[in-house]
């Protein structure tokens, strides 16, 4: 059995604004101690993968910072998308690469931005289901144990018996609930979180993809076609403007009868916006969280990010204040996720120069 990984590190992070931009996204930030994301990432699958086996694909605009932060992978490991097209293009560009390298590889896909704990008991949960995903050719997926009723992730329902070693059939996928079915997923037992973490080999979910993204899987082929030619990169650019942008989960995951999990033993949270950062970190004795040069009075349950300027935070409560050279997002903590909208009205109005 030969791993392979493949980290997806194309997104803008647009619920990290004005911190996470364009060029230097939330996976290339440093959100918790001295590592960017995208670093703790790799250095999470040391002594499980080799470098020269570890493949990003990211765009055109943030290759160049990737390159830079990870120099222990080899450059043409880099694959970059001219257009986002979501998670299933992503996936499929990054498979046809590996299997020119070894057809029956098995491919570990992990988003470059999410936090996780117990590096240790992390790499042993991906050889489990890389073992099981090897000899079954099963698509395996690593479920969360949900700790509440969370309205932000997806969720997988899993038959309860065993099928091999902790894997287990999934039943269903749900997307983002609201709290009252959230509610119901943490009573029933039989749902997980959806990590968005996946382990299969090329083949199976190459033929997988022509089972069910049949249009995709022809692009796909044309690629396979032009890799480590001269026209690979031409031949890409021509592919990707035709391809259908839909997500793995929808496209592929959520059709087929292939579908396992194991469940994880470890610490995850996707980090999706101001409000997880909080809730990760250390607080002191008025529950605010301070990074930099602040000063509070009367100011309690608050993130605050500071640390360019000096910034006072004065009789407030519950706030995200993010307050960076250029510029200065002051938000309930409750409204978290709509930071997105910031970023979507400065692209309307032509504001670039602050994405």
């Amino acid at each position: 059995m030969e791993l392979y990984a493949v980290i997806m590190a194309g997104g803008v992070g647009s619920r990290f604004w004005p911190r996470s931009k364009e060029k230097k996204p939330k996976q290339l930030i440093r959100i918790f101690g001295e590592n960017t994301m995208i670093q703790d990432t790799v250095k999470r699958l040391e002594g499980l993968i080799a470098n020269d086996h570890i493949y990003i694909v990211t765009n055109k605009i943030q290759k160049l910072r990737v390159k830079e932060q990870l120099p222990q992978i080899p450059e043409q490991n880099i694959l970059d998308e001219p257009f986002g097209k979501n998670t299933a293009a992503c996936i499929g560009l990054a498979s046809v690469v590996i299997k020119s390298k070894n057809e029956n590889a098995v491919m570990i896909t992990l988003p470059a931005d999410h936090l996780i704990q117990d590096d240790e008991e992390f790499r042993k949960c991906l050889l489990t289901a890389s073992e099981f995903a090897d000899k079954s050719k099963g698509l395996v997926t690593i479920g969360i144990k949900p700790n509440r009723p969370e309205t932000g992730y997806g969720y997988i329902q899993f038959d309860e018996t065993e099928v091999d070693k902790n894997i287990h059939k999934v039943l269903t996928f749900a997307e983002k609930p609201n709290i009252e079915t959230a509610q119901r997923f943490l009573e029933a037992g039989d749902f997980l979180w959806n990590s968005g973490i996946f382990i299969w080999r090329t083949d199976a979910i190459l033929g997988e993809m022509q089972k069910y993204l049949p249009d995709l899987f022809d692009g796909l082929e044309k690629i396979e076609e032009a890799v480590g030619t001269s026209d690979f990169e031409r031949e890409v650019v021509r592919v990707y403007g035709q391809l259908k942008s839909i997500s793995i989960d929808y496209g592929v995951m959520e059709k087929s009868d292939k579908v396992f999990l194991t469940q994880a033993d470890f610490y995850w949270n996707d980090v999706g916006n101001w409000e997880a950062v909080y809730e990760i970190s250390d607080k002191n004795e008025d529950g605010n969280a301070i990074v930099g040069d602040v000063y509070t009075e009367k100011a309690f349950n608050s993130y605050l990010f500071s640390p360019r300027k000096f910034a006072a935070v004065i009789g407030v409560e519950n706030l995200i204040v993010i307050n960076t050279n250029d510029s200065l997002l002051v938000c309930h903590r409750n409204n978290a996720q709509d930071v997105r909208l910031v970023v979507e009205h400065l692209k309307m109005n032509k504001r670039n120069e602050l994405v």
